[in-house]
């Protein structure tokens, strides 16, 4: 989620209510843009390149590309899908699982901005923290939690039993991102759940104020000049700059 006034001359392409508040998708030419709140948006997808991220907060979620070639990931909260497109096109026989809790937002993830049909990518819905419960799931590398509603992160997200069940769901070597906001680094109980799981703890805090936390089970010892490596290489295929998000990485204290 990021709060950015969303352009004066949007035009809305579609508009729904359900149980949980609206979903408008906006279009100014260039973008197709998700809203769950007046003002607001949650997602944008640059039509002419839909794999190309548009926030800097996801930009810095996919850092953990540099710790780990990922092959199967699970998405927790799909939005506007563009994590979800951005993997499947970037990362080679990638497999990923998608949960999302409301029927309009896959809706519009596969109509408006032009998430993949594949089978590489399953779209589930249901409530995530529900679907955590399901102890016959396949381990995974990566699992990217960015759970939101109109007012903002989710609360779950930042329970020590979910960060637990997540911590599960991983392989031996696998990575926990989550994005939350600025104001949760001081959040005790969160801090305290993942050194409980995680050996290896770092964010990037971005200039819209997105606090994304990388942990992995696993200590990661390769050099800054390993990483940078690692960052020109994906920055190619995912065709932006991740050298500018990896400058912003700092251990979690």
């Amino acid at each position: 989620m990021i709060c950015a006034k969303l352009a004066a001359m949007s035009k809305i392409s579609y508009q729904a209510q359900d149980e949980y508040g609206m979903v408008t998708v906006y279009d100014d030419g260039d973008c197709s843009i998700l809203s769950f709140a007046t003002n607001d948006e949650q997602s944008r997808c640059l039509k002419a390149a839909p794999h190309i991220l548009q926030y800097d907060y996801t930009q810095a979620m996919l850092l953990v590309l540099l710790f780990c070639q990922p092959k199967r990931v699970l998405l927790l909260g799909l939005g506007g899908g563009s994590l979800a497109t951005a993997l499947h096109h970037a990362v080679k026989n990638i497999h990923i699982t998608a949960v999302e809790l409301r029927a309009n937002v896959i809706e519009v993830a596969h109509r408006y901005f032009q998430l993949p049909r594949a089978k590489r990518l399953e779209v589930i819905q249901q409530n995530a923290d529900d679907f955590l419960f399901n102890h016959q799931l396949r381990k995974v590398d990566v699992i990217f939690a960015d759970l939101y509603d109109a007012s903002g992160t989710a609360e779950v997200q930042l329970r020590a039993d979910f960060i637990h069940r997540c911590a599960d769901l991983l392989k031996e070597q696998g990575w926990l991102v989550l994005n939350c906001w600025q104001e949760q680094q001081d959040d005790p109980y969160l801090r305290s759940a993942l050194r409980e799981h995680f050996a290896d703890l770092r964010y990037v805090l971005t200039g819209s104020k997105n606090w994304v936390i990388l942990a992995g089970k696993i200590a990661n010892y390769d050099a800054n000049n390993v990483l940078r490596e690692a960052a020109l290489h994906w920055s190619e295929k995912l065709e932006f700059s991740l050298n500018k998000h990896l400058s912003r990485l700092r251990y979690l204290e």
